[in-house]
């Protein structure tokens, strides 16, 4: 039968378990040498057990908590992965501690000062002090309810360590315990300390780090502040050459233990040490090392820059655990050398038939945070597996295989599809965290599955209270960027702007993410006065530009001239003109180099001027810049005929030949009789200028004409400069499928804006489609004439 241990815990809960892991899947995916009892029940198994199941009911009564994680996805697997992790607790250990140590939580750094009180007398005041906060009844204890939010950024990415025992050769365990030591021992310890200072040993130090790290946790600070102690740091510092490998190691799980700030001085020293010991380290000891650094949240470049350049040579080397193991390791330091991951992707490659399925989030998680690709190759063979079993994938392994998904556009249909059919079960148990890269890789792929949307939008007004600026920020860019609006749209809406304002001060401090909040709104057209007065004003546009890491002149120009069109009767603040230019000419620069490297646009382009008889009765431009994609305009009359309105379209040479051919004086009757009578030359010269005055006002009466008209009379052809107003003027865009939601014609959040735009400033859309516009690209030049007179013209009526 399976037991549950409930406990009263007091105060918040800040630690969650390790991830379920007991799946059948894994059972048949075992190293050589390994036996199937090394793997437990299988989840088919346990989740027919009805007795199980009664347990879980039986054995939680009222106002109790179950610790169990909120990634968790059926409460019958969690009460497997417990039977996973532990068949029997050690001998005269009680159960409720095993399970306490396995939720442990993480404590802040304590910072190390000095102190010369005496020791036993702050032992035992530390030791009265926490006895009286142990309130069972206290009104701050965690409901159940309120465990889905909590999420350890420390423990949750190292549940994958529990999976197999080959971690435990090369990562700290925190609920490893040692010989207890009492606080006598402890005392007389750091007297030998100060008495024998000059005559202690390497193996000393050693052990004296070791036992002291033992100490009942609630006396650590007090033996950090002890004077003692810090003389035994001096010592190991004085003597650290005397050291080998193995004491080093046991120095440093021993600052671990005790929490040492993971600013401290003495921790250079212990570096730098590592650094030199690296090529004479095995794989197990390294990647040991490194776990330690990770444990006590301490940076160190120096170290794993050797440790990578150790790789190089040696990558060949790692099995299966170490290789996860160091995945890990990297995603966490988020510095790697690219070279160094493709040598661990083909690794992947070698060991995938045997990497379960909570490894592979372990690695997508790793790849992700390190900002390394896999190829499309690694990222399908991901997807299958996941497919495979995606019933039994944790949430927290789902999320980050989708994070991989996100990250390298890789769209895998089949996965997706089955995502969309467990995610929205899922999605009111995870938390709002994982809630948010839920919605985003589903934006990112610009896949609408409106069930999973739905389920978002329903789960988040209750909880909105619990998002980070960034989880409102993306949430509403998602919505906003599939252009899809849920069926409590106003409840949704209004509980996220709501909060907005609510975290104001951490907007300021993230200003990105205010300015990503309100261009999603802006697609699914929100517009908040007041949040948009306040980002475009110019202190917090000076914010943005000084403080956020980002380039963000694009977001606050798109902002901005949003505001301008769809909210006449705004009177808030503006960009300033200097800005928008720069912004302008910014996305112009991009839209324009975009579309002149497209083969099927310029084609589209030069019929385009074949069909309405040059290259002045269209023009290439971005008619609303701030919506960062440029149009082609043509301008009708009141017979639907095209006007040359494009003053721009005649090449620097051919203006240079208009100049010969049109500049000059005209020979006349009058001028020759003047020049054959001898005039003066004053008057002469009165006639000539008067003649290039004429002459050159004539030229500029004239459009701008190419080569190709260079037989035609200009002045036949083209109007004086003041043309008639045009009776129609249409935006024709040739569209991708990049602009579409996927597999469908439902257009994406921003594109939808500005075509909304275009029409609000009177312009009628003509869309060149890509599944209409692309097959043509292979027809007869006739056909696609054909085609585009009949879109521009049959559009104009």
């Amino acid at each position: 039968m399976a037991l549950v241990i409930c406990r009263r815990f007091p105060g918040s809960f800040c630690g969650t378990p390790p991830r379920p892991a007991l799946i059948k899947y894994y059972t048949n995916k075992k190293l050589p040498g390994q036996t199937s009892e090394d793997w437990v029940l299988t989840a088919k198994k346990i989740s027919t057990d009805t007795r199980m199941a009664a347990t879980l009911k039986l054995l939680k009564p009222l106002g109790y908590q179950v610790f169990c994680s909120p990634f968790a996805y059926s409460a019958t697997q969690s009460v497997a992965y417990w039977n996973m992790r532990s068949s029997t607790p050690p001998q005269g250990q009680d159960p409720a501690k095993q399970v306490e140590n396995i939720c442990s939580t993480s404590s802040s750094w304590r910072i190390l000062t000095t102190s010369s009180a005496p020791l036993g007398v702050e032992f035992s005041n530390a030791s009265a002090s926490k006895a009286s906060t142990l309130q069972p009844d206290s009104p701050s204890t965690v409901r159940v309810e309120e465990d889905v939010e909590v999420f350890d950024s420390f423990e949750d990415p190292r549940a994958f360590l529990q999976l197999r025992p080959e971690y435990q050769l090369h990562s700290y365990n925190r609920s490893e315990t040692g010989q207890p030591l009492s606080v006598a021992e402890g005392e007389l310890i750091l007297h030998k300390i100060t008495v024998f200072q000059n005559n202690l040993q390497p193996q000393v130090i050693t052990d004296y780090f070791c036992k002291l790290s033992f100490l009942p946790a609630e006396h650590h600070p007090i033996l950090l502040s002890s004077t003692s102690f810090t003389l035994l740091c001096q010592l190991s510092v004085k003597n650290i050459q005397l050291f080998d490998t193995p004491d080093l190691i046991s120095i440093l799980k021993a600052f671990v233990r005790l929490e040492i700030p993971h600013s401290h001085p003495m921790l250079d020293v212990y570096e730098t040490k590592f650094c030199h010991q690296v090529w004479e380290m095995s794989l197990d000891q390294l990647l040991l090392v490194a776990d330690l650094w990770r444990n006590l949240g301490r940076r160190v470049p120096r170290f794993l820059k050797i440790f990578f350049s150790y790789l190089n040579f040696h990558w060949k080397d790692l099995s299966l655990p170490q290789l996860i193991h160091l995945i890990y390791i990297i995603g966490e330091s988020r510095q790697v050398p690219q070279d160094l991951m493709q040598k661990l992707e083909s690794l992947i490659l070698k060991y995938i038939d045997l990497i379960n399925l909570e490894e592979v989030g372990t690695v997508c998680l790793g790849f992700f945070k390190s900002s390394s690709s896999l190829s499309e190759f690694v990222m399908r063979k991901i997807g299958d597996m996941a497919c495979a079993d995606m019933q039994h994938l944790s949430s927290y392994a789902l999320v980050n295989i989708l994070k991989m998904f996100r990250f390298t556009h890789v769209d895998h249909i089949n996965f997706m599809k089955q995502f969309g059919q467990i995610a929205p079960q899922r999605i009111p148990s995870i938390g709002v965290q994982g809630v948010m890269h839920l919605t985003l890789a589903c934006s990112a792929l610009r896949i609408l599955d409106e069930g999973v949307m739905n389920a978002v939008a329903a789960s988040l007004p209750p909880r909105v209270a619990h998002c980070r600026s960034k989880d409102v920020a993306k949430i509403l860019w998602s919505f906003g960027t599939l252009n899809y609006k849920p069926p409590n749209t106003e409840d949704f809406y209004s509980s996220l702007i709501n909060e907005i304002h609510r975290k104001m001060p951490e907007f300021n401090q993230y200003p990105e993410h205010l300015l990503t909040c309100l261009l999603g709104l802006a697609f699914s057209e929100y517009f908040p006065i007041e949040l948009i007065n306040f980002a475009l004003s110019p202190g917090f546009v000076r914010l943005a530009q000084e403080r956020s890491k980002f380039e963000l002149t694009k977001e606050l120009c798109t902002l901005d001239g949003t505001v301008g069109v769809e909210c006449p009767n705004y009177r808030g603040n503006r960009l300033n003109s200097h800005l928008q230019q720069e912004g302008s000419e910014m996305l112009w620069n991009l839209a324009r180099k975009d579309m002149n490297s497209k083969p099927e646009f310029l084609e589209a382009l030069f019929l385009l001027e074949t069909v309405l008889g040059g290259p002045q009765y269209i023009k290439h431009h971005m008619i609303l810049p701030h919506t960062r994609s440029s149009d082609l305009e043509v301008q009708l009359d009141v017979n639907m005929k095209p006007l040359p309105f494009n003053r721009e379209a005649t090449s620097t040479e051919d203006v240079a030949k208009l100049r010969l051919k049109h500049v000059g004086v005209s020979l006349t009757d009058n001028l020759m009789n003047q020049l054959l009578k001898g005039k003066s030359r004053r008057h002469f010269r009165g006639k000539i200028e008067s003649e290039k005055k004429a002459a050159i006002h004539l030229r500029g009466s004239l459009c701008n004409v190419t080569g190709r008209l260079e037989a035609t009379e200009m002045a036949d052809l083209c109007p004086p400069a003041h043309l008639q107003a045009p009776q129609v003027k249409l935006a024709i865009q040739l569209t991708n499928k990049n602009q579409y939601c996927y597999g469908s014609r439902h257009l994406l959040g921003l594109h939808n804006m500005k075509r909304r735009q275009l029409i609000r400033l009177g312009y009628r859309v003509v869309e060149l489609s890509h599944w209409e516009w692309l097959p043509l690209l292979k027809r007869t030049r006739s056909e696609k004439l054909a085609f585009l007179h009949e879109k521009v013209f049959t559009s104009a009526l």
